[in-house]
């Protein structure tokens, strides 16, 4: 290649690299800035979306529970939109302690996740009912299962689609084994431990009944909770939750049935069904969404333009997490 070929490809990169910054700078300038920079949310990390105008005294708060409910501590630039356990805690707090909402509506799309962040979820929930007697309804979206199911059981009220996935009621612990594999591959595995199941659910030996015995009364007894959640939240007896909880998942309009929900119906729906029940009428339905305002406008406008990034930031947090084997209230297919 010659020195003119040279010349002109440095160029073409130069021009190519010039075209993406004046894209995102012209994407930035596009964005709604007020709403954006909005110095007075720099002391929380969300910021608030009106979606319909009203009384600022009588709000309605819509938050959004998307995604695993796990806590992977997700804080990259790419990660808007990823589930993020904390911030989703300090949301209710804030809905809770804000005196201008009067009505919290948790718009529900997840298979479930984690047993211990789903019970935060759940115990938040009922600190927010008790302190502020605010009513909080579920509005559950294509899929509310398991721990998505754990987190609905003590409001006041669950919306589901008629087409919605719920239920999977129960608790599920996995792992994988390949000591057969090993075996044939001619692979061995040196473990010194200190205690006879210190290594229990071992990926590379077959699980013993002794230890198989250990994990399932440690199974039965998060169901015990997860049933006793529904008792309590759902004024069921005991045996009708039990009879219900076997695993299986439920439309939205066999959940209706079972009475596991309260009505059929839209994320729309739930927000007039509350403003309806509770003399709400005239009342500013705002959305809150994650991340601090800056992150909010540069994290969209990358994922935006890097889109393939954001499942790699995903997989990586995951990646992060310890690969020992867990408890969950998770809907698996």
């Amino acid at each position: 290649m010659n020195i003119k070929r040279w010349i002109a490809l440095v160029i073409a990169i130069g021009l190519f690299f010039v075209s993406i910054g004046f894209q995102f700078v012209g994407s930035l300038f596009t964005a709604d800035f007020e709403e954006a920079f909005d110095f007075s949310q720099f002391d929380q990390e969300f910021t608030e979306t009106v979606v319909e105008d009203g009384s600022l005294t009588k709000r309605i708060a819509v938050l959004h529970l998307e995604g695993v409910i796990q806590d992977t501590s997700t804080t990259s630039l790419f990660s808007e939109g990823l589930y993020n356990h904390d911030q989703f805690l300090d949301m209710l707090e804030y809905a809770g302690e804000d005196q201008s909402v009067a009505g919290i509506i948790i718009d529900v799309n997840t298979p479930g996740g984690g047993v211990v962040e789903s019970a935060e979820i759940h115990d938040k929930i009922l600190e927010i009912k008790e302190t502020y007697n605010k009513p909080i309804y579920v509005s559950m979206g294509n899929t509310a299962a398991s721990g998505g199911y754990y987190i609905s059981a003590p409001t006041d009220k669950i919306v589901a689609h008629k087409a919605t996935l719920t239920g999977s009621i129960g608790v599920i612990m996995e792992s994988i084994n390949f000591a057969g594999l090993a075996e044939d591959l001619g692979v061995d595995f040196n473990t010194i431990k200190s205690g006879e199941f210190k290594d229990i659910m071992s990926s590379t030996r077959e699980m013993s009944e002794e230890e198989r015995a250990i994990l399932q009364a440690m199974i039965d007894d998060m169901y015990s909770d997860f049933v006793q959640v529904i008792v309590d939240g759902r004024d069921m007896s005991e045996e009708r939750v039990r009879e219900l909880a076997d695993g299986r998942v439920y439309t939205g309009s066999q959940a209706l049935e079972v009475n596991l929900v309260d009505a059929i119906g839209s994320l729309e729906d739930t927000i007039t069904m509350m403003k309806e029940e509770h003399d709400l009428i005239d009342a500013q339905v705002i959305e809150y969404e994650q991340g601090f305002p800056f992150g909010s406008v540069f994290g969209m406008k990358l994922a935006s333009m890097f889109r393939s990034n954001t499942d790699l930031v995903g997989i990586k947090e995951l990646l992060q997490q310890s690969n020992a084997p867990r408890a969950m209230y998770l809907y698996s297919r």
